[in-house]
């Protein structure tokens, strides 16, 4: 059974010019956020504060060239201005460790190159010793990202995670030390549970190991040293003083304070990270820093409670991906601090508070929402409608009542325009009238993707523009940003491995449904099968596996419609694994918790016909698995070869 879900165009109801928005109320510290810029491709913006003045400023949301606002420099363990907020954004780590969200290297690297245009000061790239892809992932990002300086001269920190071990200290620092600003972040538990249950440590030994750990990580020569005392909001007050007292001594720089389990209130978080303040010694030699998860959905709640009580590095993740229910939600702790940061975090909130009060951060908010995109559309993990900021719902209004005050006045309903996180309503045509269809040039599209926040390299772009013009072909009406977006996700397909080149589908309420797919290995020859199944994407997906000779599980799939009508473009999602065998090492060890489990892999992919969508999805989840898996047999010396039939039944169409 497919299950359609037509989803609503989010920019219908209102289309509103980007020159004309007017429901950004903002205090000075976050207008100035986004300073002026020309080029050719700059929309200006018009803003009214709270006093209804309206302050206009240029944001060129697509490549970079927004100002960002300074920032001070750099020191580990030190920042001049104490209202500057740090930005420590774990998408790549711990965001990556949600069920069914693997990522490329290349995709990793993407998202790190988008989060440097956002202006995070610290990316988390990976935890380098889970597996050599990690490895090789986190050092990817600390000499490319982690040495591109801008021109006001930020380079973010590239930080690796470690357990509190020698051989993942070294593994981390091995992987991150290319970077300009390199950084080692190491933990350990320090709750009651976790020492009894998990660790089977005494306190003193635990306090020896954290120790050690952090010595070890400056003796390789590492001056920016996070420690993280796991479980903390559960741990013993009287103890974490012990325990980081002993950690600033030994050299560590940044001190991260994680709500583990979601377990804290605001009050109680906040509280306890005002008296880690007071009661360690050497707190004012370090940056104290929150990570707080969001299982009774307050981690946003805990950490701007944090910064209120003097933490001045905020842990994040685009979208709040993270385990279980997710991580505090990058967008809307710097839209919460850029709308209330000046007004509600002064000396008249909190006793425990630092600074003026007056609390900012360097974000680039006109990349919000392309940061998200890319981050939902290669996890596979799509925000729900009601997302705070890049919700398909944020900037939507339906009730009657709501619909006549945002046409009086848009401030009536709306605290933030969506211009402000890089959403363009109501200039879905480039602002010059264009309207993309069959006859657009490479020059038309590669400019919307652009202004859409995408920046293609010349390959990806090519093939990007080659499914452009087939699907163009044969939708009438142009084809809409979300379609162009549809498209660029779509690419993500492994290069050199599968694709379906053919794909033919006989269906109905009377016989058997039947495909025949035709499809280009990585040697470059085309092979085909005919194969029945319950339906014409089951036929399909066993025609696929036939010519693969993979033997997988489908654990979900999902269908959407891209846009409104019944030529709108689909999409699709599809998370497989490895089916299990008697005779396969398959399953996977995490290396925090012990347990096994078995790696999952999703795809997505988009075109006019469901049945092609679905097969595209396949495939590319398929290629991930294959490169996966080659890499995992070429990695375990001990396992026996075995010869594995590459082409399963299928036919093979031309030799050579």
């Amino acid at each position: 059974i497919i299950i359609i879900i037509m989803k609503f165009n989010p920019y219908a109801l209102i289309a509103l010019s980007a020159f004309t928005c007017e429901a950004f109320t903002v205090p000075s510290s976050f207008r100035s956020g986004v300073s002026t810029s020309s080029s050719r491709h700059t929309k200006e913006l018009v803003i009214s504060s709270g006093s209804n003045r309206r302050e206009s400023f240029k944001a060129f949301a697509l490549k970079g060239n927004v100002e960002r606002k300074a920032r001070p420099k750099y020191v580990p363990g030190h920042i001049d201005d104490p209202d500057y907020v740090r930005i420590f954004d774990t998408t790549l780590r711990d965001g990556e460790q949600s069920p069914g969200a693997t990522l490329t290297s290349d995709e990793k690297l993407e998202i790190a190159q988008n989060l440097a245009r956002l202006g995070v000061d610290i990316i988390e790239a990976g935890f380098p010793i889970a597996s050599p892809d990690d490895f090789a992932a986190v050092q990817q990002i600390a000499n490319v990202v982690g040495n591109k300086v801008f021109d006001d001269g930020y380079v973010p920190v590239i930080c690796g995670l470690s357990r509190a071990n020698e051989r993942d200290i070294q593994c981390a620092w091995d992987a991150v030390k290319g970077a300009k600003l390199p950084r080692i972040h190491t933990f350990i538990a320090t709750s009651p549970i976790h020492m009894e249950s998990k660790l089977k440590k005494t306190p003193d030994e635990v306090i020896g190991i954290a120790v050690n750990a952090v010595k070890f990580a400056r003796s390789l020569g590492c001056d920016d040293i996070e420690f993280s005392p796991e479980d903390a909001g559960r741990s013993d007050p009287e103890f974490l003083y012990r325990v980081l007292s002993e950690v600033i001594e030994a050299g560590a720089t940044t001190l991260n304070i994680p709500d583990t389990t979601g377990w804290n209130m605001p009050w109680e978080f906040g509280g306890l990270i005002g008296k880690l303040r007071a009661n360690v010694k050497g707190a004012d030699k370090v940056i104290f820093s929150t990570h707080c998860q969001n299982d009774l959905g307050l981690a946003t709640a805990n950490s701007l409670a944090g910064a209120l009580n003097g933490a001045r590095q905020l842990e994040c993740t685009i979208n709040g991906i993270g385990e279980r229910a997710g991580n505090a939600s990058l967008e809307e702790v710097v839209m919460s601090l850029a709308l209330k940061g000046s007004t509600n975090f002064g000396p008249d909130a909190c006793d425990n508070t630092m600074g003026s009060g007056n609390l900012y951060t360097a974000i680039n908010p006109v990349y919000i929402h392309p940061t998200s995109r890319m981050v939902s559309e290669y996890t596979g993990m799509k925000c729900q409608p009601h997302k705070a900021i890049v919700g398909a719902n944020a900037f939507q209004h339906e009730s009657g009542i709501h619909q006549d005050g945002m046409i009086k006045n848009k401030s009536t309903y709306e605290i933030m325009s969506p211009e402000s996180i890089g959403l363009m309503r109501g200039d879905a045509q480039s602002g010059a009238g264009i309207v993309l269809g069959k006859h657009s040039g490479r020059n038309a599209v590669n400019t919307r993707l652009r202004e859409l926040g995408y920046e293609l390299d010349s390959d990806k772009l090519n093939a990007v523009f080659e499914r452009f013009k087939q699907v163009a072909e044969r939708k009438k009406g142009g084809i809409e940003d979300e379609d162009l977006e549809a498209l660029v996700s779509d690419q993500g397909a492994q290069a050199g491995m599968w694709e379906v080149s053919g794909l033919q589908v006989t269906t109905g309420m009377s016989g058997i449904p039947t495909a025949t797919v035709q499809m280009t290995g990585p040697d470059g020859i085309e092979r085909f099968t005919a194969t029945t199944g319950t339906g014409p994407v089951d036929a399909v997906y066993k025609a696929i596996d036939s010519i693969v000779g993979l033997e997988v599980d489908l654990t979900d799939y999902a269908l959407n419609s891209v846009t409104d009508g019944i030529q709108a473009l689909a999409t699709t999602r599809v998370v497989l694994k490895n089916k299990i065998s008697s005779d396969a090492n398959i399953a996977e060890v995490n290396v925090q918790t012990g347990d096994e489990f078995i790696r999952q892999f999703s795809g997505t992919g988009s075109d006019t016909d469901i049945v092609v969508s679905s097969a595209r999805a396949y495939t590319q989840a398929l290629n991930k698995m294959i490169a996966w898996n080659l890499r995992r047999q070429a990695e375990s010396v001990k396992e026996e070869s075995t010869s594995i039939n590459p082409i399963g039944d299928a036919i093979q169409v031309n030799e050579g």
